[in-house]
């Protein structure tokens, strides 16, 4: 059998007792080490199995040591789409912050640790929101803008999902939908609505969340 090509139940054409090899052993080490790389196993998981891996005599005492584990290299599957509007729950009715501009420009950037909730107003001023640098703690996120006679800008970083809603009298409510390939990438929500203004979302090239994966998984393990 061999382990690089394996199902992942045991084949049944392999003789059970079929003695395993240096290379048969040492495939199987590569997919543990795989799976401690990728966070599917703790360190002394990782050490215990590895431990029996070499040990073992036989293919059929290699297998259950690497059964619940993709073969390295194989891609897991894709994340589904990102939902139109936060989920129940996720994101409260008041806003956590707001930010104001009237005659005049307000902004937020910079590294910073956005609310759940976030309202923009402009009134013959300008209000950015930029997420492209900020420290999500959250994995849903909605910001509402309101633009009369003034506009309202939201940019994120690039592998974030992205959607929008709202409602646009003389005026524009764009926002670019954008999808995530991370699979448990922040979302963040746009609504709102722009008279004689606009109010905008975009993701902001060459910026992005860096290490996500690990940033979200040591939130997520508190």
């Amino acid at each position: 059998m061999d382990l690089q090509k394996r199902s992942p139940a045991p084949s049944a054409a392999a003789p059970p007792r079929l003695r395993a090899s240096d290379a048969d052993r040492d495939r199987a080490a590569e997919i543990l080490t795989e799976g401690l790389a990728t966070g599917r196993l703790d360190p002394q998981e990782h050490t215990e199995r590895l431990d029996g891996v070499y040990r073992a005599k036989t293919l059929a005492e290699i297998e259950p040591y690497v059964a619940d584990l993709p073969a390295p290299g194989a891609k897991p599957p894709g994340p589904g789409p990102a939902p139109d509007g936060p989920a129940p729950g996720a994101v409260p009715e008041a806003a956590g912050r707001t930010l104001y501009a009237v005659l005049g420009d307000t902004a937020r950037r910079g590294r910073w640790r956005p609310a759940r909730r976030t309202h923009a107003y402009a009134l013959f001023g300008d209000v950015v929101v930029d997420l492209s640098e900020a420290e999500f703690e959250h994995r849903q996120i909605l910001v509402r803008g309101v633009a009369l006679f003034g506009e309202v800008r939201v940019r994120v970083p690039e592998n974030v999902s992205l959607r929008g809603h709202g409602t646009a009298v003389l005026g524009t409510f764009d926002v670019d939908t954008l999808e995530s390939a991370e699979r448990d990438a922040p979302v963040v929500f746009v609504s709102g609505m722009a008279v004689c203004g606009s109010v905008t979302a975009r993701p902001k090239r060459g910026k992005r969340i860096r290490d996500l994966r690990a940033r979200l998984r040591r939130r997520l393990e508190g």
